[in-house]
Order: C-alpha cells, then sequence, then structure tokens
C-alpha cells in the first residue's frame, strides 16, 4: 500500500510540473511580447538568443541585431500585442510555442493591424527560456 502511495504522489508531483513548466513559459512569451511593445531593449536582450531569426507574416525576417536597431530607432513600433490559443510542444530543452496574435504596430511610421497565426521557437538556457525563432503568417 506505501508503495502504492508513493508511486501515486510522485506521478501527481510530476504531471504538475509539467502543467508549471507549459505555464512558465507561456508567461514568459506574453512577458516578451509586452517588452516589444514598452521597447525594454534590456529585456529584450536578455529574452532572445544571439542567433535569432524573427520573421514576420510578409516574408521579412530579423536577426537579432536588426530586430534590436529597428526598435531602438524607432522604425518598428509595436503599439498591442494580444496572444490567444496559445499551445506548447516540448521536447528537452526545446519548445514550439503557436498562437493567434492580434498584434497592433506601425512600420516607417505606418500604422497597421495584424491577424497573424505565429510560431515561435524557445529554447531554455539554464533556468530561463530564450526566444531562438519566430514565423508569422496572415491568418484567415
Amino acid at each position: 500500500m506505501k508503495k502504492l502511495l508513493t508511486i501515486s504522489f510522485l506521478f501527481f508531483v510530476f504531471c504538475c510540473q509539467a502543467q508549471t513548466d507549459d505555464e512558465k513559459l507561456i508567461n514568459t512569451v506574453k512577458e516578451f511580447h509586452q517588452t516589444l511593445v514598452s521597447k525594454k531593449t534590456s529585456s529584450i536582450n536578455q529574452q532572445t538568443d544571439k542567433a535569432l531569426s524573427y520573421g514576420h507574416s510578409n516574408g521579412w525576417v530579423e536577426t537579432k541585431t536588426e530586430m534590436m536597431n529597428n526598435l531602438t530607432t524607432g522604425y518598428i513600433n509595436y503599439h498591442s500585442f494580444k496572444e490567444d490559443s496559445i499551445s506548447v510542444l516540448m521536447n528537452g530543452n526545446l519548445a514550439s510555442v503557436r498562437f493567434i496574435a492580434d498584434i497592433e504596430v506601425s512600420v516607417k511610421e505606418t500604422k497597421g493591424n495584424y491577424h497573424l497565426k505565429v510560431l515561435e521557437v524557445w529554447m531554455k538556457k539554464g533556468n530561463r527560456w530564450v526566444l531562438f525563432a519566430r514565423q508569422a503568417v496572415k491568418a484567415p
């Protein structure tokens, strides 16, 4: 009986931990998007990998250096970023995060609203997640 209780307890702890990891990553993802809106470049720098590939729905792909430069110069300004239907698939230290996004952004001072399907690839480094790659396509 004690073995059964111990096994049940360990199974429960393991299941709760997996949910916690997903929730932690989802919070990190949402936090990152809000740092884009607030232009907290020090946070963005910490939340992205040096090899970042940041793909937009029009085919434009930015490196980390380009993204940081475009944000700091005002070439691109995120006004709002809302996620819906977030799903996470973890595989070791990698995770794919898919969601629907409604993004209000200005590029070269031309404002637009975009309804997108987004895939982000996050990589765990130590005890934190960093964005490695992102690609978006227009949602129907």
